[in-house]
């Protein structure tokens, strides 16, 4: 059962941030991939760093598949709450459920009607990116096709630039776009990548929602990260990235496991 007060609660902090966050250069960033009900890794994450040193930045889908779907999303909001400026929680294409409802979603179809609408909308208001000022840029999944980082803060729910960010998948082509077919995820190739990564001015992308990617991609620029063991027992990955580190790749960032 879902205590509807603490997502009311979470919610009055979740519409105040904007929908790009922009990181703290004096703090070390620490970058978590997705968690999926696996309460096990966030508790980890927030006993190794969830203090004043640290900034974290979890980048989505923190429900469906893992064993403790309300137990992990609730922790993450708690923690929010207790600390709002040292964890911030992107949005995942399991979060959109209030947006875009896919399948399977074990956690979201077990709610009753009244948490699932609750929740839901607090969620629309979660943060699609955060940047750093080291050139690194965090979202869920692929790269939105615009000019300027600030074009980020007016990118509508739904749209097509939502659907990158939320959904989008990397392949290690030239292509500048395809779409495999995989439940109808969009997937990127080396020169959208390219493309979009200099236009920005980006030196690094760091995201999450591929469980099958390799952790480096692009020459090392793209970096994904899984955090959980929704699909299988692999890597627990979190990436940190201290303070005056000087980043040209995602191999300059440090790679933990749990």
């Amino acid at each position: 059962m879902l205590d509807l007060s603490l997502v009311a609660e979470f919610r009055k902090v979740a519409e105040r941030e904007p929908r790009l966050i922009r990181l703290p250069g004096d703090k070390t960033a620490v970058f978590v991939g997705d968690t999926h009900g696996d309460l096990e890794a966030t508790e980890e994450v927030l006993r190794l760093y969830f203090d004043e040193a640290h900034v974290l930045v979890f980048l989505g889908d923190y429900v469906d598949r893992g064993p403790d779907s309300p137990g992990n999303l609730s922790l993450l909001m708690r923690a929010k709450l207790a600390h709002p400026e040292r964890i911030f929680l992107l949005m995942g294409n399991h979060e959109a459920w209030g947006v875009a409802p896919f399948t399977p979603a074990d956690f979201w179809r077990a709610l009753r009607p009244n948490e699932e609408r609750a929740l839901a909308e607090a969620l629309t208001f979660l943060p699609l990116a955060a940047f750093h000022p080291a050139g690194v840029l965090a979202v869920h999944g692929a790269l939105p096709d615009v000019d300027d980082l600030e074009e980020i803060n007016a990118i509508a729910l739904g749209s097509a630039n939502w659907r990158k960010m939320t959904w989008g998948d990397w392949v290690d082509g030239p292509g500048y776009q395809v779409d495999p077919g995989f439940f109808g995820r969009p997937a990127y190739g080396r020169d959208y990548f390219s493309e979009v990564m200099e236009r920005l001015g980006l030196r690094v992308l760091v995201r999450a929602h591929q469980p099958d990617a390799p952790l480096f991609l692009f020459g090392g620029r793209c970096v994904t990260l899984f955090t959980s063991h929704a699909y299988g027992p692999g890597p627990r990955r979190v990436a940190l990235l201290p303070p005056g580190v000087p980043v040209r790749s995602g191999t300059d960032l440090l790679i933990r496991e749990l």
